[in-house]
Order: structure tokens, then sequence, then C-alpha cells
């Protein structure tokens, strides 16, 4: 293994380099996530003699060019054989400690790395029992703002535009979540914000503005560098979580609402990452620990205009909010320090 990672609170180590991700130097203690791809490993060879069973079918979106997603048990539950329509499959074991990995030519390792660090870690973050929002989040002051919302809600464009503003991004499209000691942070995820072509267009006026992730594909990304965008490289206590609305036309859009305890308890049980694939258990579990987390962190819902050249203002309503929240966060630091 030659190359060692960080990545939504896990280390990762690899058979080959991964496109997107900085190398970093793991603790001799650490016990990283190990994605194989250049040969089959033998554990990976055993799980292909056992008997399979799908448990999830995400079928394709033709509007966006997103592949079908297939999720089969292998074993009982030993291993799990995830596979998507262009051929690309990964193997992952029960406990989320070993990935292998395979993409057909003309694919290449920058799509193994796209769908690796997406939908392949937000399954590894459910077998090591971390629970991923359906977010993207971005640093303002020093707390985190989560933004959650289904496919296609705006949470990718919603952080690109903040940090094209210097709002540095933590996370797009998954947010590890953890708890310690009745607080909750967010772990960053990669220095990347994934962004369709349309989304592109809007946040800089040409579709092209940004590179492909993928010579295969037409999404692009936003490099988190410290060029047009930076990224927060740290855990962040999350401030605040903004629950996307459907986009209005009214002259009040875009604008903030409060919601209750409640009500955001029920939107984030939808938007956690591969819920489908939870059993009764787990799902108790994690309504318990999102049941704390909108007692404790403040959920809104954000209304976004349809029209693209009011995403300023959101993106004003968002920094001003979320300013504030730090601030006060900062005071009561200061108070119980005296």
């Amino acid at each position: 293994m030659k190359h060692e990672y960080t990545a939504y609170g896990l280390s990762l180590r690899s058979d080959v380099e991964i496109p997107g991700l900085r190398e970093a130097h793991l603790e001799a203690s650490s016990a990283p996530v190990v994605l194989t791809s250049q040969s089959k490993p033998d554990w990976a060879r055993v799980a292909a003699q056992m008997p399979v069973q799908l448990v999830h079918s995400l079928p394709a979106a033709p509007e966006c060019d997103d592949p079908a997603f297939l999720v089969r048990e292998i074993g009982g539950g030993a291993f799990y054989f995830l596979s998507y329509g262009d051929g690309t499959e990964f193997v992952v074991d029960a406990e989320g400690d070993r990935v292998w990995g395979n993409c057909p030519l003309p694919l290449t390792i920058e799509d193994l790395a796209t769908y690796f660090l997406g939908p392949v870690m937000g399954f590894v973050l459910r077998r090591r029992g971390i629970t991923p929002l359906h977010a993207s989040a971005v640093c303002l002051g020093d707390v985190a703002v989560a933004i959650s919302g289904g496919a296609g809600a705006g949470k990718s464009t919603t952080a690109a535009a903040l940090a094209l503003r210097g709002a540095p991004a933590i996370c797009e499209d998954i947010a590890a979540i953890a708890e310690n000691r009745g607080q909750f942070f967010v772990q960053p995820g990669y220095p990347r914000v994934c962004l369709w072509p349309d989304a592109v267009e809007k946040l800089l006026g040409n579709k092209e503005a940004l590179p492909n992730l993928t010579s295969t594909w037409d999404k692009k990304y936003l490099a988190l560098d410290g060029g047009r965008a930076k990224f927060a490289e740290r855990i962040l206590p999350l401030g605040a979580v903004y629950l996307l609305g459907e986009r209005a036309t009214d002259e009040r859009a875009p604008r903030i609402e409060g919601i209750s305890p409640r009500e955001g308890l029920l939107e984030l049980v939808q938007n956690t990452y591969m819920n489908a694939l939870l059993t009764k258990e787990q799902r108790a579990a994690e309504f318990e620990f999102l049941s704390r987390l909108v007692n404790r962190v403040p959920c809104k819902r954000l209304i976004p205009h349809r029209d693209a050249t009011k995403l300023s203002k959101l993106c004003e309503l968002v920094e001003g909010e979320g300013r504030a929240i730090s601030s006060e966060r900062q005071t009561a630091l200061t108070g119980r320090q005296k």
C-alpha cells in the first residue's frame, strides 16, 4: 500500500493514488480503510464464492446521467457488493475495513475515485456506525453550517456558492456527523465540490469554467485548493442545519424559516445517506441520535429562489446567521472560562 489519506474522519490506505485526496501520514495505531484495485485480494475472491442477495437498488437517473446502483449482501452480511450500470463494482467487508474496487475500460481511476469518495464511503461510514447526513457543509466563523436536502435540491451548488464567497467548504453531499459529550461535529470530507454543468454556469457564467471529474463524464468539480475556494481541513462543531425547501418565485424568496425540532427530525430521518440499508435496530439508534441533534443544533428551512441571480442573496442570509451563531458560541465559551 503506497498511498495514505484521511477523509470523513477516517484513515485511508490505497494501492493506487486517489484523485481528489491529499496525501497524509497515518499514525501507526490508526485502523485505516484499505482500498485495493490493482489486483483482486484473496478475501474478495472468497466473497465471490458466497451466496448473494439483492438488498437495495436505485434506477438510473437519465436527467443527470447517474447510472443505476445496486447493493447486494454476500454470505448473509459477511460482505457487500456495490455495482453501477457502467460496470464499476466494489466489494466491502462487513466492518467497512476493506474495499476492493474495479472499473472496466474506457473508465479510469478518476471514475473509480468518484464512486469511492461518494457512495462507497457513505456505505463505509454506515458500516462503521457513523451517521452520514445527505448534506454539504461550509465553515462560517468557527462553526460548520450544513445544507441538507435530497438529490437535486441544490446542496452542492449552495456550498460551492458560499465557498466562492470565501467560506471554506468542509464536505459536499455527505456530511459525517460525530457526537462527543453532547456536542455535534462535522468531519472534513475531501477538497472538492462536485457540480453538474448547469450549476457551474449559474455560479461562473460558463458551463466549461471548471474541469471535468473524469474524461468519461461531464460532471465538474470546484477544487478547494486555495485558488478559487478553500477547504476546511479540521473537524468543526455543527452550528446549524439548513433544510432546503422547494425553489420559490415570490418576492419573499430567498428566505430562512424557523421549524420545530420535530419537523427537523422527521426531515433529517429521510435525509441520512443510504438509510434504506438500515436494520430496524439501526433505524431506532439513528432516530435517537438525530433526536439529540435537533434538540442541540438549530434546524431551519432554507427557501431558495428559482431565479439563479438570487443565489448571492441566499448566501448572504446563511452567512449572516452562521456568523451570528459562531459569535454566540464564542461568547458562551468565553463566559464559561471566566
